[in-house]
């Protein structure tokens, strides 16, 4: 199975991506931005970072890219998407997902090993969890306070479209305490944690209270490779 990862100008966590899809045993194919060509993959990964040094707004420029066409009609034909950090910005920008990505409320950039639950196992990329687990995946972010009207909060409660949301400190202000979401078909999964921080155990959050969530990230990827198959 091949998954893809692309390189964004400004991206910072592709190789970290690549190296957590190979951890799951898939192959790790690099995409660029400025390309048209998605090489055969079976999925997709946006990372982190800071693509176009998130100027206008965070992944709003990303979300315009050329390589962009062609994601949008995979997620569209049900291929599994997977946007961290500032690649769920930007399927927020793209429209792939609803709502947006504002300022953190406290104005300042966040570090931390977040505690998050699990909300929705009906996805490609979290098939592999069980509905109200607490993992615990680092996050890092200036911009990852979700935002969206009543009637899209509605929309998003009413059809489960929450797949995580923080548990114990909402590190941004999001709306609903949410940290990641889905669509409505469950191929497409944003969230603003980066659970290919935590696929390898001492490279990830290991504590004596919780020596597994050092690979709590690890099931995202896994959980895809489950899903590709099982197509």
């Amino acid at each position: 199975m091949r998954i893809g990862v692309i390189t964004f100008p400004g991206s910072l966590d592709d190789r970290d991506a690549q190296r957590a899809v190979r951890r799951a045993g898939a192959e790790a194919v690099a995409l660029w931005h400025a390309d048209h060509d998605l090489r055969g993959v079976d999925a997709l990964v946006l990372p982190g970072g800071f693509s176009y040094g998130d100027y206008l707004r965070a992944g709003a420029i990303a979300a315009m890219a050329p390589i962009m066409t062609e994601v949008v009609q995979a997620a569209d034909s049900g291929m599994p998407v997977l946007g961290i950090c500032n690649g769920f910005q930007v399927l927020v920008e793209a429209h792939l997902l609803p709502g947006g990505l504002i300022r953190n409320d406290h104005g300042s950039f966040i570090r931390r090993d977040q505690h998050i639950v699990v909300e929705n196992v009906d996805t490609a990329w979290t098939n592999g969890f069980v509905t109200g687990q607490e993992i615990v995946i680092p996050i890092k972010n200036a911009d990852g306070g979700f935002i969206a009207d009543e009637e899209t909060l509605k929309r998003i409660e009413g059809e489960g479209l929450v797949a995580f949301r923080y548990a114990g400190l909402n590190p941004n202000g999001s709306f609903h305490d949410i940290a990641g979401l889905t669509n409505e078909r469950g191929n497409i999964v944003g969230l603003m944690p980066h659970p290919e921080h935590a696929t390898e155990p001492g490279f990830g959050p290991d504590t004596d209270e919780r020596m597994r969530s050092g690979v709590d990230g690890l099931v995202f990827f896994e959980s895809a490779l489950r899903a590709v198959l099982a197509a």
